[in-house]
């Protein structure tokens, strides 16, 4: 049954009242994709990616997505992805993109791009930060893309406001013209809270606009057009984020029995706290009897500058507590002027790396942190490793006994769950930069002097970012081995399809590597030592060779085996 409720966080009146279904208890990702679903999605396009990978996966679980007949298929890559998001948008759709941190790196093209054509259909791109760094090798905060590419950034304190600002960003991107780029990190993704649900919104009808080939094409002559448009539409993004619900100035009551107090470490002066995003919900833990000191709740950008003024002329110092990298104050110490103190992690209050905690911004209030349970010296931590069974350990066991025969064999590896080749029994590889470099740069040090140079790349990967580099390899009639270690799945993430299923060897003749020098082996025991001589044949051969050892993921196969079975 439906009823009226108050959003959290604001003062009853007539304007914050909206209409909630039932509630239900979500992950932050899967609060995003029902409220996309709600919202009268027509597609989700990406690529999977922790700590985003659930928001899709619930997406192609959904009953009522499989009724409404939304499209949710696993792309290639991440630009392939934001690039057919765009196509549905261009339609008049309402379109997903979700991807991990790193993946706008990818996206980056066609993201900075889209800001400069503007959207039809509503458009979002969720970016998926991981500070701390759990599953990821980096820690960007991609609130700099929202600024680089002068596009609206959405960043919810909570999982209730995941749900709100994706089901209500439909309308703001439609209204804008433009798309939103939604920020949330590794703890708002994956943990749980109770989440009330919205009316669902039947999907929009195909529409393409009158004056779609000014808006898409961008040759000089149009972009320099467009790229006044989104300046111009700069004063409605900075006066829709000072109108925001989701931002607000909660000043102390001077009749609060919460008086202001000077926080330990930070001067005498009246103290204003800035939290945004999640930070605010780390805030509101360490004052669950209401604020000591005036705080700015800022989860939409631009910043609202109106509400900073407000802060300003209040406050002496300014403690701001944001995830990821001092976006919000350095932009703070650009225009707030000269003599205001302003504390974060520029200054040490808060650690310039890892993922903020309740303790740590309970620390950098003066508050005393009360420490758990140390952990037992007899507990070990247990590193990750490659599964019982799994095809790879089979390819690294045999690049090992072969590569011992060779003095300056260096192997350049790539993302996946191969990269815990790595670890210990094996140590197998040298490098591991980012998506399809394990190609490139075994060509750049072959042609450095480097012999031999072996790249090992699973397939998901290969087709996502590592064919241009095995072209290039062609090309330049490079002298690298490279191995496709092909579980047939994106194993890293969870075991999702991957595009390269079924196609690799027809990928790599079309690109144009030699017949005779592209193999296919299955990596089991009883086929070591011809792996082991096709290793050794290859390394010999001056050229470019591929070899292709498949075997089917051991827990993709346990889990078909396993519904078979039921």
């Amino acid at each position: 049954m439906s009823k009226k409720i108050p959003y959290l966080c604001l003062p009853l009146n007539k304007n914050n009242l909206y209409t909630y279904m039932k509630k239900q208890l979500f992950l932050g990702d899967e609060a995003i994709a029902q409220a996309a679903i709600d919202a009268g999605l027509s597609g989700v396009y990406s690529y999977p990616g922790t700590p985003s990978t659930e928001i899709t996966e619930y997406i192609q679980n959904s009953k009522a997505a499989k009724e409404k007949g939304i499209f949710s298929q696993w792309c290639a890559n991440e630009k392939t992805a934001v690039e057919t998001a765009l196509g549905m948008s261009y339609a008049g759709k309402r379109t997903l993109s979700c991807m991990k941190h790193v993946g706008l790196n990818v996206a980056a093209d066609a993201f900075m791009n889209v800001a400069m054509s503007g959207i039809n259909g509503g458009m979002i791109i969720v970016t998926a930060d991981d500070p701390s760094m759990h599953s990821s090798q980096n820690e960007q905060d991609n609130r700099v893309y929202g600024n680089f590419a002068m596009l609206p950034v959405f960043e919810p304190s909570n999982q209730q406001e995941a749900y709100d600002m994706i089901y209500e960003g439909y309308e703001w991107s439609e209204k804008w013209g433009y798309p939103v780029l939604f920020r949330i990190t590794t703890r708002m993704a994956h943990s749980r809270s109770g989440v009330r649900t919205r009316e669902t919104r039947p999907q929009n009808p195909v529409s393409v606009e009158k004056d779609a080939q000014q808006k898409y094409i961008l040759l000089p002559v149009n972009a320099r057009k467009r790229f006044k448009v989104l300046l111009d539409k700069q004063k409605d993004f900075l006066d829709a984020s000072e109108t925001s619900r989701y931002n607000q100035y909660l000043p102390i009551d001077k009749n609060s029995s919460h008086l202001k107090k000077p926080l330990q470490g930070l001067g005498n002066g009246q103290l204003g706290i800035i939290a945004c995003g999640i930070a605010f919900n780390y805030l509101q833990e360490n004052y669950p009897d209401g604020f000591e000191h005036p705080v700015l709740k800022i989860c939409q950008y631009p910043l609202p500058k109106k509400q900073l003024r407000q802060m300003v002329e209040a406050c002496d110092e300014i403690l701001v507590l944001e995830e990821g990298y001092p976006v919000v104050e350095e932009q703070l110490k650009g225009y707030l002027g000269i003599g205001l103190k302003i504390h974060g992690r520029l200054d040490g209050t808060l650690p310039r790396e890892g993922e903020l905690t309740p303790d740590k911004v309970r620390k950098a209030l003066g508050m005393e942190v009360i420490s758990g349970y140390p952990v037992p010296e007899v507990i070990a931590q247990r590193p990750p490793a490659l599964c019982a069974g799994c095809g790879h350990r089979d390819v690294y066991e045999a690049l090992n006994e072969v590569v011992k025969e060779y003095k300056n064999t260096k192997i350049f590896s790539d993302i996946g769950c191969y990269t815990l080749g790595a670890l210990p029994p094996f140590r197998a590889i040298d490098t591991c930069i980012d998506m399809g470099a394990s190609i490139t740069m075994a060509r750049g040090a072959s042609e450095a002097g480097i012999f031999p140079a072996v790249a090992v790349i699973g397939d998901s990967t290969f087709t996502h970012s590592g064919m241009t580099g095995l072209l290039d390899c062609v090309n330049a009639k490079a002298n690298v081995l490279i191995i496709i270690s092909d579980n047939e799945t994106t194993g890293m993430t969870g075991g999702q399809d991957s595009a390269a299923t079924g196609r690799i060897h027809a990928i790599c003749k079309g690109i144009g590597v030699e017949p005779e020098h592209l193999h296919g082996i299955v990596p089991l025991k009883k086929n070591f030592e011809e792996m082991k001589q096709l290793i050794r044949n290859e390394i010999e051969y001056r050229g470019v060779s591929v070899i292709v050892p498949c075997r089917e993921c051991i827990q993709t196969y346990a889990r078909k085996a396993k519904k078979i079975k039921n």
